[in-house]
């Protein structure tokens, strides 16, 4: 509330002996007090306990010139006791005005906040000044809801809306059961701590946020509010009164989006000119909606919604527009010369300067221009902000607010709350405007405006086990491991799910009278160990010694229930754990030794080498180790990674000293991406040194020793093979899909397939062949992890065992070729010599089909309590497979590391043209964020205020 003298006291006073009071002047009323203070006017502040002394400080909204001729402060000068509060405030302001020779023009309420529109309205009649509203009536005009009701009294489309305290209001219940969804709930009054507005999409939605809404507004007197959602565009209708005459300052539009799995996020205000179809509507109606409630004299802003039946209002605030007056420059261009603000001090200290005014903006603008929110879609503490230095040389940069500074944490802008700042950008040139407000987003989309302190990154790559650990982020590796929770998806096409299925063969005469073992049958091992058995053989499962519990559940989807014809644990001697394999297989013969996983290697070649099966043998100590890969192939003229190993601190440092960063750690036998690490500084590596002694490795156990290497550029490709007798065939040459999202470097978004005849592949297969040589593999599947650098391939390191990831890709890699994958060439390459024989050298080219692996990326977060996605993948021409550890009750975080994983589809289809549109379909519903549908953790609907925004940067030109 605002209220005037009606004497004219500019005609009959100089400034300098007026004072204009102004309760509580934070934000753009601070603005106003600096103006009235530039014309020579005095302006005394009374702040009330609603604020504190950074709010109170007028540098925090720009106003570093403006000066208080006295400051009232509530605890400090008085105090509120026994409802005297107005006439002692009186008392005061009355003998500073005395003893400065004063006269007082005007008070006026600087806050929204109930407590400071109080005092205001308290001390201006205690005054005998004029209202800004008629008042003829006790009701409370700021009240939501009164003003709603009053709209309807003077005819005036309002919002459909209920009010009370309970649900079992007759009304409220009602409402709640009959009205369209989605509803606003809120509170009737602004400034309640707590008292957010949300916007609800199902009626238990309503029901909770209004009993929240309860419990908060329990002791101070407010009601719960439920309105109709209304659908159209947000416009900002800034007015100025003066004796019920009602001048228009500007009209602004919202642009509001959908960002970081939010729908109602703001990206700007923009300045719409008079005669535009929603201003032109929105401007008359404002009026008749001012003098409904009685607004005489002051600032007011309404916040309306233009709907197809015409413009709705939201709310209507007897203040000026918030935001800190940040928009304040780009007005007076716009307009040649004036804004709210001035419009304001003419109101209430130079009525002819206002008679002179326009009722509204005349068209054209002056300029272009508009207020720009910033958007990060990235989090973490800031170290530097260089896309500030970017924005402030754009040609049409004005001003940017922000309280974002070095040490400072940012967060996804989800809401106003989480907005780095505010950009004023205006030009004559509406190209090159729109020229520099294209550089500024895409700054925030490439995560350009702020650098982050570095966080150790996981290079690990998703796989079903992590889409089963639902997010978990414990100390130890295997509470991660527990209990998979795994969401399969088949396609019900058989052309896709079993493309090229090979027939089940008898590789001998005598195979259901002989035994394969198998050790550490897990992840593609079991479909390695169902091909065994699809040809008639029994399988012996040989569990390898602290192998998890945990992990011998980890079954593929596709491998089903896992049946064996024994079990049996290693032994400490490896003559006991053969012995038991004898026991185990009694009269059946013992054809094959084959390692179903990584922890598998080593025991399975000592078995198979002591009961003379065919092997890679011993002969190649410590093979699995990746610090002796890299040396032998060192040794043998092969690029290799420079790298250091040890158990102790000491040995590494000196090389972690010297290299350049960032450097990879990871444990010297882990499993596939088991505690890999992109560390940033030797502070990083130090502490992932310490921790990967602390955690248990995947597959049990705990790690002996660190391998630290050089950080290797370039794509990362996997060479898949399987060897018989020291002859290497290619099943299938990868790569992955890696780039930049929710502000990490390396996600995850596929794996895609390479042509053997392209240019990469005829690189990458002789290296993998020649590693294999090196490392003395001559039997069985293996899977190289390259590395293709400006330099050539480099070995990240070679697995001697079949690709993991649980064989999602077999049917993929089955469609590609026509017929076989890795895993039924490995049972080949130990049981059938005359099939591997047959088998091609490379994959056929060009492919038999087209496809890929889609990992899921996530760019928002929330608790699921729907996956349309999954039905719209399913339905997909190319769909094949889906695997996801998240359904219905799972939380969902943004996608940065295997742990944020949310699962992949295998998509395949004879018609690449097919393929990339479903891709594409994919790609658009994670960005729009239709995978999911999170619980509402309440859209905030309120107006722009950045009272939180506290640095102010101008441009020099104004």
């Amino acid at each position: 509330m605002h209220y005037v003298t009606d004497k004219p006291v500019e005609a009959t006073l100089p400034p300098h002996l007026t004072l204009l009071l102004i309760v509580d002047p934070v934000s753009t009323s601070c603005r106003i007090a600096q103006e009235a203070a530039k014309r020579g006017h005095r302006v005394g502040a009374i702040w009330t306990s609603t604020t504190d002394e950074e709010e109170r400080d007028p540098a925090r909204y720009g106003c570093t010139s403006l000066r208080y001729k006295f400051e009232l402060i509530e605890g400090r000068d008085w105090t509120a006791t026994n409802g005297e509060e107005i006439a002692v405030v009186h008392s005061i302001v009355n003998e500073a005005a005395r003893s400065f020779s004063l006269t007082i023009a005007g008070c006026i309420t600087g806050s929204g906040l109930p407590r400071s529109s109080q005092l205001a309205d308290g001390l201006a009649k205690e005054m005998g000044l004029s209202p800004c509203t008629t008042p003829t009536t006790m009701i409370d005009v700021r009240n939501k809801f009164t003003q709603q009701t009053l709209l309807e009294t003077a005819g005036l489309r309002s919002i459909k809306q209920v009010c009370g305290t309970a649900l079992e209001d007759e009304a409220i219940a009602n409402f709640l059961e009959g009205e369209k969804y989605p509803l606003v709930v809120k509170l009737d009054q602004i400034g309640i701590q707590g008292g957010k507005i949300q916007l609800c999409h199902t009626k238990q939605e309503a029901i909770d946020h209004f009993q929240y809404l309860s419990q908060v507004a329990a002791s101070t007197g407010a009601q719960i509010l439920c309105q109709e959602f209304l659908r159209g565009v947000e416009v900002m209708v800034d007015s100025v009164s003066h004796k019920s005459k009602h001048k228009v300052s500007m009209v602004w539009r919202y642009d509001k989006g959908s960002v970081n799995g939010e729908r109602h996020v703001n990206f700007g205000m923009i300045p719409m000119e008079s005669e535009a179809h929603e201003a032109a509507l929105a401007i008359p109606y404002v009026r008749q909606c001012l003098n409904a409630m009685g607004m005489k004299n002051g600032p007011s802003h309404a916040k309306c919604i233009v709907t197809v039946d015409g413009p709705v209002l939201v709310e209507l605030n007897f203040r000026a527009h918030g935001g800190d007056g940040s928009w304040c420059h780009l007005a007076r261009a716009l307009t040649g010369g004036y804004s709210q603000v001035e419009a304001s001090v003419d109101a209430l200290l130079d009525p002819a300067a206002f008679e002179q005014l326009p009722d509204a903006p005349l068209g054209p603008f002056n300029a272009h221009g508009l207020q720009v929110y910033l958007v990060s879609h990235s989090a973490g503490e800031v170290t530097s902000m260089p896309g500030f230095q970017v924005m402030k040389h754009l040609p049409s940069f004005v001003s940017l607010s922000t309280d974002v500074a070095v040490g400072s944490t940012v967060e996804y802008t989800t809401s106003l709350s989480t907005s780095p700042g505010v950009c004023v950008l205006m030009n004559k040139d509406e190209t090159k405007l729109n020229k520099d407000l294209e550089t500024l987003r895409y700054l925030e989309e490439i995560n350009a405006i702020f650098e982050y302190k570095t966080k150790v990154e996981s290079l690990a790559r998703p796989t079903a086990a992590s889409y089963s650990k639902q997010q978990k982020r414990t100390g130890s590796r295997m509470d991660d491991m527990e209990k998979p929770s795994l969401v399969r998806i088949y396609s019900n096409d058989p052309k896709l799910t079993r493309q090229g299925m090979l027939m089940k063969r008898m590789t001998t005469i005598d195979a259901s009278k002989e035994v394969v073992v198998v050790v550490d049958p897990y992840s593609t091992g079991c479909l390695v160990v169902n091909e065994i058995r699809n040809r008639g053989y029994q399988v012996i499962a040989c569990w390898t010694l602290g192998f998890s519990e945990e992990m011998k559940t980890h079954t593929p989807g596709a491998a089903g229930e896992m049946k064996y014809f024994a079990e049996i644990d290693e032994q400490e001697d490896l003559a006991d754990t053969v012995k038991v394999i004898y026991q185990a297989a009694g009269t059946l013969r013992v054809v094959a030794c084959i390692a179903g996983g990584e922890a598998g290697v080593d025991c399975a070649d000592a078995v198979s080498e002591r009961m003379n099966l065919r092997t890679n043998g011993t002969h190649v100590a410590n093979r699995r180790d990746k610090k002796i890969q890299q040396e032998l192939i060192r040794d043998a003229g092969m690029r290799s990674v420079r790298q250091s190993a040890g158990s102790k601190w000491e040995t590494v440092v000196e090389f972690l000293q010297s290299e350049q960063y960032p450097v990879v750690l990871k444990p010297t036998d882990s499993a596939g991406s088991d505690g890999v690490k992109l560390c940033h500084n030797i502070k990083e590596a130090k502490e992932h040194f310490h921790h990967l002694f602390e955690v248990e490795a995947v597959n049990g156990g705990y790690n002996t020793e660190v391998l630290c290497q050089e950080f290797l550029r370039g794509k990362e490709y996997v060479v898949d093979q399987v060897s018989r007798d020291g002859i290497h065939k290619t099943m299938m040459v990868w790569v992955y899909d890696k780039r930049p999202a929710n502000n990490s470097a390396f996600v995850y978004f596929g794996m895609v397939p390479v042509d053997p005849n392209s240019m990469e592949a005829k690189i990458l297969i002789p290296y993998a062949r020649g590693v294999l040589d090196v490392l003395g593999v001559q039997n069985g599947p293996s899977h190289a992890e390259v590395i293709l650098t400006p330099t050539g391939p480099c070995l990240v390191e070679m697995n001697v065992r079949a690709h993991g990831g649980d064989g999602n890709w077999r049917s993929l890699a089955r469609g590609l070729t026509g017929g076989y994958s890795q895993v039924e060439v490995t049972v080949d390459s130990y049981l059938d010599k005359k099939q591997f024989s047959i088998t091609p050298n490379l994959p056929p080219t060009p492919f038999r089909a087209s496809g890929q692996e889609v990992i899921l990326v996530s760019y928002s977060r929330g608790r699921v309590i729907g996956t349309p996605g999954y039905d719209i993948i399913r339905e997909l021409p190319s769909f094949v497979y889906m695997e996801t550890g998240i359904k219905v009750g799972s939380m969902v975080e943004r996608t940065v590391d295997l742990l944020t994983g949310i699962g992949s589809v295998i998509l395949m289809h004879e018609d690449e043209s097919v393929l990339n549109e479903d891709i594409k379909r994919v790609r658009e519903m994670e960005l729009n964020n239709e995978l999911f549908e999170f619980e509402r953790s309440g859209a905030m609907l309120t107006n722009a205020s950045q009272r939180h925004l506290s640095e102010i940067i101008v441009g020099d030109d104004f």
